[in-house]
C-alpha cells in the first residue's frame, strides 16, 4: 500500500536514436530502450550500457568469461582501449572500454575475481579482444596442502542434508609425536593404505577423551583425499535410525561405472550407545544396520568405509564389531608416557612436574603448553567430551 509521503520512484528512460543511415545492414540495427531507476548504482547503469551495442545489433558478437586467480596488475583490457566509465564499490571496480568496433565491460573483485564482457561487430573481432583481455591475466592458484573438502551429513526438516565445506588438517608427519610410540605405528599403516589395500570396512579408535582420536582422522581424510571423500554424520543415531536416511547417505551419487570413483569414508565420533555391549536393547536396529553397511547385504558394491571413534574400553564394545576380519583396523589411542609427554613439551614453558606417572593426554599437555596447571583431581575418570582433539 503507498502512502501520500512516500517517494515514487524516478525511472530514467534512454532511448537509442535510430538515425536516417542508407547502409544496407541498418536494418539489423534496433532501437533500445533502457530503464533506470534511483535503484541502481553507477556500477548498474554501466552494465546497461555495456549491453546496449549488442541488445541493438550494432555489435551482435559477444564473449563472456569468469576468471579466478586474477592478478593483481592484469589490466584486462588491451592496451589501446578507451576507458569510457569507472566505478568504484567496496570490494569491486568496474570499468566500461571500447575501441573500433567492440566493447568491454570488466568487473574485479578484490578477492581476485573477475568477469569480461565483450561485443563486437565481428566474431573474429569478438574473439581477438577476449584473447587480448585475458591473456597472462591469472596466476596459478595457491594449493593449501592443509585444507580438505569434507561432507557433513545431517537429517534436515524435508530429508537428508549434505553440506561441503573445506576444513583444516594437518599431516600425519606433522602430529605423529601427539601418540604414543604404539598408537603412532599403528596409525602409520592405516595413513599408507590405498584403495587397493582396503581389507575390512570399518575403522574403530577407541580411547580416553582428549587423546586425538579427531585429529587423526581430520589428518586421514588429508592422507586419502585422493582416493577417499571423507563425510561427517552429525547424527549417527538418525542415520542408523532411519532406514531412508542410511540408504540416501550408503548409496550416494555416484557413477557405478566410473572406475576412478573415489571411496567415500564415513566419520561417526563418540558412538559409545551404538557399539557398546548392550547396543541391541538400547538402540534397536541401529547395530544391525552399522554392520550390515560395514560387510552386509547395504554395503555390497558401494566403496564405503566406516570410522567410529568411542571412549569405552575394548571389552565393553559389542563382540561383532570386534571379530576377526570386520575391521579395516582398532586402535587404541592411549595417553602418551611420561617420558613421552617430556619430550613432547619440550621447549615449552611448562612444569614437567605437573605430569603423573602415568603420562598425559594431548588435550592435557596442549593445557599444559598453555600454561594451565592440571585440576587437582588428575585421577578422576574421564567423561565423553564430545568433538575435541
Amino acid at each position: 500500500m503507498t502512502t501520500s509521503q512516500e517517494r515514487s520512484r524516478e525511472v530514467l528512460h534512454l532511448v537509442e536514436p535510430r538515425e536516417n543511415v542508407t547502409d544496407p545492414g541498418a536494418e539489423s540495427t534496433l532501437p533500445v530502450v533502457f530503464n533506470l531507476s534511483d535503484n541502481n548504482s553507477p556500477a548498474d547503469v554501466m552494465d546497461v550500457l555495456s549491453l546496449r551495442p549488442f541488445a541493438s545489433g550494432e555489435q551482435p558478437w559477444s564473449r563472456s568469461t569468469r576468471l579466478e586467480n586474477v592478478r593483481a596488475d592484469a589490466p584486462l583490457r588491451p592496451a589501446d582501449a578507451r576507458i569510457v566509465r569507472v566505478a568504484h564499490e567496496k570490494g569491486k571496480e568496474s570499468v566500461l572500454a571500447e575501441g573500433d568496433g567492440w566493447t568491454l565491460l570488466t568487473n574485479r573483485w578484490k578477492s581476485g575475481v573477475a568477469y569480461l564482457a565483450v561485443s563486437a561487430v565481428s566474431d573474429e573481432l569478438a574473439q581477438e579482444v577476449f584473447d587480448t583481455s585475458v591473456k597472462d591475466a591469472t596466476e596459478p592458484p595457491k594449493v593449501d596442502e592443509s585444507s580438505v573438502e569434507m561432507g557433513f551429513w545431517h537429517m534436515g526438516t524435508h530429508g537428508p542434508v549434505r553440506n561441503e565445506r573445506a576444513i583444516t588438517a594437518d599431516s600425519w608427519d606433522d602430529i605423529r609425536s601427539n601418540y604414543t610410540a604404539q598408537v603412532a605405528e599403528a596409525l602409520d599403516e592405516v595413513m599408507a593404505l590405498t584403495r587397493e589395500d582396503v581389507s575390512g570396512r570399518l575403522l574403530l579408535l577407541h580411547g580416553p577423551p582428549g587423546t586425538g582420536k579427531t585429529t587423526a582422522l581430520r589428518a586421514l581424510a588429508r592422507a586419502w583425499k585422493d582416493w577417499c571423500q571423507s563425510d561427517c554424520v552429525l547424527d549417527p543415531e538418525a542415520l542408523f535410525g532411519t532406514p531412508s536416511y542410511l540408504m540416501e547417505v550408503a548409496v550416494g551419487d555416484g557413477d557405478d561405472d566410473d572406475e576412478n570413483r573415489r571411496w567415500r569414508l564415513l566419520v561417526l565420533e563418540d558412538c559409545d550407545e551404538l557399539i557398546r555391549g548392550e547396543a541391541k536393547q538400547s538402540t534397536g536396529q541401529g547395530l544391525s544396520r552399522l554392520l550390515n553397511l560395514t560387510d552386509g547385504m547395504l554395503g555390497q558394491g558401494r566403496d564405503v568405509l566406516v570410522a567410529i571413534t568411542t571412549n569405552e574400553d575394548l571389552a565393553m564394545l559389542h563382540p561383532a564389531v570386534v571379530r576377526p576380519g570386520r575391521c579395516l583396523a582398532q586402535i587404541e589411542v592411549g595417553r602418551l608416557t611420561r617420558a613421552e609427554s617430556v619430550a613432547w613439551l619440550d621447549g615449552a614453558d611448562a612444569d614437567p612436574a605437573e605430569i603423573s606417572a602415568d603420562g598425559a593426554t594431548l588435550a592435557e599437555l596442549a593445557a599444559l603448553r598453555k600454561g594451565e596447571r592440571r585440576p587437582e583431581n588428575r585421577d578422576a575418570p574421564a567423561t565423553a567430551t564430545g568433538f575435541y582433539l
